[in-house]
């Protein structure tokens, strides 16, 4: 909810509670325009202490002058939102001086009242602890948690953010150590053997003709291994493969060496280069045209092929060749196999398969590729989970902290509550009998107000008025001195 919307349907609460002294007064009656103002007042200091808690917290001393019950108790509210709010120091240099001023107000009131010194004691110790020294100190322990708990969420937050970079850097420094070695070893391996079969591939020409077609094939074998290491090194992240794969100048660099080798060979490119792209989704381009275009040279070298890449929200390679005058031989389709799952793990779709005499090899690739799932290590992590929010201590916070906040409230918005609601049911009725039987000068006000309640709002103050039970357009009103005596009592008619 809205902090202002919050604010001022709590201001509205405030105000309406304490309107309920006109009508329903507890203790002795206020003349009314007393009585609205302090409802004004109590309900301005909660905008108030939103913005000066600090004077907000001193404010609240003044309603101890007037007799409006329902206008001092959220007084308690206004202090326990303070306490929160500012330094605990600051805090505990304002409730003495607001004890102080409370103690002020409270005795000019207890003067006009006419009350007793231990009743001003009692009442100004009650206010004090409840009203003033129990919301502080609720409101300063549920402050003192909060930046607590902003430092458990944030240390909460970069742990789990330093678990996911150790875990990623874990798996790249083993990526890297397998790359290193696979470099190493076996690429030197294989450029031996290609060396050694180019050499061999030229005496056989000379010396054995008929094994010149097998020393051939090792010699390519040789070749297609060193290029699919290099894929394997590009994928682990380092640079073997060339930076420009997958690119437009790429594809019609492998087009172009179809071409000189005696291939028909044409590209359709349409859209943007795929230079700035992933470079998991330009690998794959490079290796759909390269593969595609090593089977046509194997199974059909004379037949007219064409090679199209569509870039638009996502990626489109086809490369079909039409019918071909060479017999139709058989493979292994391993390589088929591996460009499958070489496009479905980045998210995409693969199709290969003849097509009206040729062959046609397909893939409808995403312009993003998909992160593929780590399977290898137990408990890696790929993403950090979100951070912790206040809003997952709400529970904890009701029940621990919300309840010092809960009992620091209850006693005083608790008995005003009751005092109301004894205020509002009272009947305000009072027989003839016991009209006459108050006597001037002699009858105290505990003895009118133990007896029948506060009765109705009267006109003066230190007056009460009651409606009579027998005759429904008959009031009887009584006024008391400060010292509580009666001083003048009569009969209105309605």
């Amino acid at each position: 909810m809205n902090v202002r919307l919050r604010d001022g349907l709590w201001a509205a609460g405030v105000l309406l509670l304490a309107l309920a002294s006109v009508v329903a007064p507890l203790g002795r009656p206020a003349p009314w325009w007393v009585v609205v103002a302090s409802a004004v007042w109590a309900a301005a200091l909660v905008p108030v202490s939103a913005r000066w808690p600090r004077t907000a917290l001193l404010l609240t001393t003044p309603l101890h002058a007037v007799n409006n019950l329902l206008a001092i108790a959220p007084t308690a509210l206004v202090v326990f939102r303070v306490a929160r709010s500012i330094p605990a120091r600051q805090l505990w240099v304002l409730v003495p001086a607001g004890a102080v001023l409370q103690a002020g107000f409270g005795g000019y009131y207890a003067w006009r009242s006419g009350d007793s010194p231990a009743e001003f004691l009692l009442g100004t110790g009650f206010s004090v602890v409840f009203l003033l020294v129990f919301p502080a100190v609720a409101g300063a322990l549920i402050g003192h948690r909060k930046p607590l708990t902003q430092v458990l969420m944030e240390r909460n937050d970069y742990l789990e953010h330093a678990r996911l970079l150790t875990a990623s850097t874990a798996r790249s420094d083993t990526r890297a150590h397998i790359a290193s070695e696979m470099h190493d070893v076996l690429s030197h391996r294989l450029r031996q053997l290609s060396a050694h079969a180019g050499a061999l591939e030229l005496s056989a020409a000379e010396q054995a003709p008929e094994l010149r077609d097998q020393v051939e094939l090792i010699r390519e074998t040789s070749a297609v291994a060193m290029d699919e290491l290099r894929e394997i090194l590009g994928v682990l992240g380092t640079t073997e493969t060339g930076e420009d794969a997958g690119t437009r100048a790429d594809v019609e660099r492998l087009v172009a060496a179809s071409r000189d080798a005696g291939v028909s060979v044409a590209l359709d490119w349409s859209g943007d280069d795929l230079a700035d792209a992933d470079s998991r989704l330009r690998r794959a381009v490079h290796r759909i045209v390269r593969e595609a275009l090593t089977n046509v040279h194997k199974h059909a070298p004379s037949a007219q092929t064409r090679v199209t890449v569509r870039v638009a929200d996502r990626v489109r390679v086809e490369v079909v060749n039409g019918p071909s005058a060479e017999p139709r031989g058989g493979g292994t389709r391993r390589g088929l196999i591996g460009l499958e799952e070489r496009v479905t793990l980045i998210g995409g779709q693969f199709d290969a398969g003849r097509l009206a005499g040729g062959f046609r090899v397909a893939a409808d690739l995403p312009s993003h590729p998909v992160v593929p799932e780590e399977t290898g290590a137990a408990g890696a992590v790929t993403e950090a989970p979100p951070p912790v929010t206040a809003d997952v201590l709400t529970v904890p916070r009701v029940i621990g902290s919300g309840c010092l906040g809960t009992l620091a409230v209850v006693p005083a918005m608790g008995t005003a509550l009751v005092l109301l609601l004894v205020a509002l049911f009272s009947s305000g009725e009072m027989p003839r009998q016991e009209f006459a039987a108050f006597e001037v000068s002699v009858t105290q006000e505990s003895d009118l107000t133990e007896a029948h309640g506060f009765g109705l709002p009267a006109d003066g103050p230190g007056c009460y008025r009651y409606h009579a039970r027998d005759d429904d357009h008959l009031d009887f009103e009584l006024c008391f001195t400060r010292q509580g005596v009666l001083t003048t009592k009569r009969e209105l008619t309605r």
